[in-house]
Order: structure tokens, then C-alpha cells, then sequence
């Protein structure tokens, strides 16, 4: 038998332990299926006398993730702090240069770094796995890496942020506000103390960026995408949202077109009926659309100690198995001297349409201005209604929804900002882009 692959851990939190206990219960099944034992020799975290639940009394503490990647005698570094810049940098570059494998589950790095980390492992000969970063449990990095080799990639888009998903979801089945929501994912551990990162989008954003590359072959470019949170989602359009048949997911969107590559991450509406409406609470769930398998939907858990530690115990059992001086696999799919540079798609038409949902004051000929302004830009509009909150009062503000046909967003915008001039509108419209299934 190989001999042992040594693990090196930096960052002992919830995945950190869970990824320790899981390799120390089942040693003797990892040793079998690896073909080698999977041993953990070197630690290190902030707080050495933290009770973790698990038996770190016979591996090796270091007191820094950069003095554990540059001294200790380990074969993989196992980088689970977070952040892009830092301690996970510098130690994630220090064993990189020792030729050390490195499996991160770090999203913010990768895009911040990965294009540069992968060129270092390559001139190295090291491996440097993610599966972890994106979409946790759900293997859906292999999938774009390797499984899918072959096919040319239309489409990746999916549901990538557990916190955002169980704000909606709770926010639809309890009718409750988004605050109200929030502060309880806060109280189960489903969102931070400061969730700025989740519910803006940030977080989605990451990851698609690193999946955007492994579709289709750009450097990363998280810088370039369109971006918008969930912090703007009221009840109210959650519920106007069911009355059409629709529910609202946070979405990240990455597609080839002829002109470039679109990125984008936002709010939208997609058909109850479709499968990706179903996926809620903190379940996540990515979709592939290529010419030979037609779109594969992945959905798993999308965060949690358990489900990322299996991810990244994924990615050691791969080193383990793997043989020097066999052919690696790209760590972005293809080497990093061969991406080829992020190409912004040109603006075009977004073939779902757009939902609009704006409260007025109840004056006469409010509807005719409102259409006007969205035939000026040549908008069709596929329905509008108008709504108050009772019957009784003809003089109270009134709530117009207009659902349109593939439009341009420039237009979208323009017509909005022309309706906000006529001085009728009440408080900030609501645009939602809505994701129709392709024929």
C-alpha cells in the first residue's frame, strides 16, 4: 500500500472540525477506497484551547497558516480561513511553491486570485481543488472540469447563496418582511451578524465568476458582473409575484453570446412550476445547458460544516488516488496560459421580460402616461393591472403592475426614470427581471 498522505489543516471553524472528525471516524473506509491512509499531521487556528468536539491531541500545532504551508511535513494543504487576501493568500502561495496540493473551499480567493494560483500549481505540479467553493456539497466544479468535457457550454445558472434562498422562502410561505426574515436566519447561523456579503449578491457573484470560467475558458473576471442583493424584495412583490405564477429566486447567470459573455446576478422570476422554483430554504442549485447533454440540474446543500467538509474531503480523496507523474487535470479546466481574456457581451434583449411593480397617486389618465412612456420605449407590454389595498377608498394610492415582453433594460430604465418625472409615483419602483424555461 502508498504510503499515508499527509493533511495539513489552516482554519478549524464549523468546517474546519467537521472535516477532522469525518477523517478521524472514517480512517480505516478512506484507507480502503484511497488506496492510502489519509492522516492529519499539522494544524492551526486562532483559539488552541476552543473545544471542538474533536482529537487534535496527536497532530502537530502551528501558530500560523504560513509558517504550517512553508515548514510543515504534510503533502496537502487544506486552506479553510477565508478571505481573499491575507493569511489565505500567503499561505495558500507558500505551499503552492513547495509543490504542495491545495484544496481550498475559499471562493473570495479564487476570484480574486485564482487565475495566478492556478499558473503557480501548474508550473509546480501541484493540484489546486475547489470543489468546495461553490455551491458546497454539490460536485458541480468536476462536473464543469471533467465531466462534461466535449460539450460546449450554452448556459450556467443557478441558486448559489443558501442565506438569500431561505430569506425568500420564508418570506413566501410565512409572509413575513425581509427584516423579519432576516433576523431570524441571522438567530439559526443561516446569515452573519453582518450579512451585507450574502444579501447583496457578493457572495453569488464569487462563484460565478469561477464557474463562468470553467464554461467557457475565461480568466475570471468577478469584477465584471452585473450585480443586485435581495435587499430591495418587498412582501408585496412576493406576492404579486405568486398571483402571476412565478416565485423569486436569487439567481446567478452566466451565458455565451455572440458578442461576449453576459454575467449576472439578481433578483428573479421564475415560473412556479418550474423545477428551480422548487429548491428552497438553504438548498442551493446550479444548471449546466450544453449541446450534447441538453442542461443538467444539479441541488444540494449549499452550505453547513458537514456538507463543505465533504466537498473538500472529495477533493483530498482525489490527491490521494492520484499517481506522480500522471496527467493533471487544469485546475480551471484548461491551462491557465490558455484562458482566454473575459470579453463583456454587448446589451441585448432579455427574453423573459421584465416585471414592474410602482404605487401612484390615484389620479386621472395614470395608466394612459404609464403606457405611453413604455410605447415611447418601444416596450410591449404583456399585461398590466392595478391594485389597492381595499375597495373602499377610490382616493387611496394605487399599486400598477406591468409585466413586459423581451426588452432592452436600457429602455426599461429610461421609461421608469421618465415616469418617475411626472410626479405621480410614490416611493422607488420595483424592477425584477423574469427567467422563462427555453423552448
Amino acid at each position: 500500500m502508498a504510503d499515508a498522505l499527509k493533511i495539513g489543516i489552516a482554519g478549524l471553524g464549523t468546517v474546519g472540525a467537521s472535516l477532522v472528525r469525518i477523517i478521524q471516524e472514517r480512517a480505516e473506509n478512506l484507507t480502503v477506497t484511497c488506496g492510502r491512509p489519509i492522516v492529519i499531521t499539522a494544524v492551526t487556528a486562532r483559539d488552541r484551547t476552543r473545544d471542538r468536539g474533536i482529537d487534535l491531541s496527536a497532530i502537530k500545532w502551528f501558530n500560523s497558516a504560513e509558517e504550517l504551508a512553508a515548514k510543515a511535513d504534510i503533502d496537502v494543504f487544506v486552506e479553510l480561513m477565508g478571505g481573499a487576501n491575507g493569511p489565505a493568500d500567503a499561505s495558500v502561495r507558500a505551499a503552492l511553491k513547495r509543490g504542495l496540493h491545495v484544496v481550498t473551499a475559499n471562493k473570495a480567493l479564487l476570484a480574486s486570485h485564482g487565475v495566478e494560483l492556478a499558473a503557480l500549481a501548474e508550473e509546480k505540479g501541484a493540484l489546486l481543488n475547489f470543489e468546495a467553493a461553490v455551491a458546497g456539497g454539490i460536485p458541480v466544479i468536476k462536473a464543469l472540469r471533467e465531466s462534461l468535457t466535449g460539450n460546449t457550454v450554452s448556459r450556467v445558472y443557478g441558486i448559489m447563496n443558501g442565506t438569500c434562498n431561505y430569506i425568500l422562502t420564508k418570506m413566501e410561505k410565512e409572509g413575513l418582511s425581509f427584516d423579519a426574515c432576516l433576523k431570524e436566519a441571522q438567530r439559526l447561523g443561516y446569515a452573519e451578524a453582518d450579512p451585507a456579503f450574502d444579501i447583496e449578491g457578493n457572495d453569488t457573484a464569487h462563484k460565478l465568476a469561477i464557474l463562468t470560467t470553467l464554461a467557457f475558458g475565461n480568466r475570471i473576471s468577478a469584477d465584471d458582473i452585473y450585480l443586485e442583493g435581495i435587499t430591495n424584495i418587498s412582501i408585496e412583490d412576493i406576492r404579486a409575484a405568486a398571483d402571476l405564477g412565478y416565485r423569486i429566486k436569487l439567481l446567478g447567470v452566466a451565458q455565451r453570446t455572440e458578442t461576449g459573455i453576459e454575467q449576472r446576478v439578481h433578483p428573479t422570476m421564475v415560473p412556479v412550476e418550474s423545477v428551480i422554483a422548487q429548491v428552497d430554504g438553504v438548498t442551493n442549485a446550479v444548471a449546466i445547458e450544453s449541446d450534447i447533454l441538453g442542461e443538467l440540474l444539479m441541488v444540494g446543500p449549499g452550505a453547513g460544516g458537514n456538507a463543505t467538509a465533504s466537498a473538500v474531503l472529495g477533493d483530498i480523496a482525489d490527491i490521494a488516488k492520484s499517481r506522480p507523474g500522471a496527467q493533471r487535470v487544469p485546475s480551471l479546466g484548461r491551462p491557465a496560459i490558455k484562458l482566454e481574456p473575459y470579453k463583456r457581451a454587448q446589451m441585448r434583449k432579455h427574453e423573459g421580460g421584465y416585471f414592474i411593480r410602482m404605487t401612484v397617486e390615484d389620479r386621472a389618465g395614470v395608466f394612459a402616461h404609464i403606457a405611453g412612456h413604455m410605447a415611447e420605449n418601444n416596450i410591449s407590454l404583456e399585461s398590466i393591472v392595478q391594485r389597492s389595498a381595499t375597495h373602499l377608498d377610490t382616493t387611496e394610492p394605487k399599486t400598477i403592475i406591468l409585466v413586459t415582453h423581451a426588452t432592452m433594460e436600457a429602455s426599461i430604465r429610461k421609461a421608469v426614470e421618465a415616469i418617475k418625472g411626472e410626479g405621480y409615483l410614490l416611493g422607488e419602483p420595483q424592477v425584477i427581471r423574469i427567467e422563462r424555461p427555453r423552448p
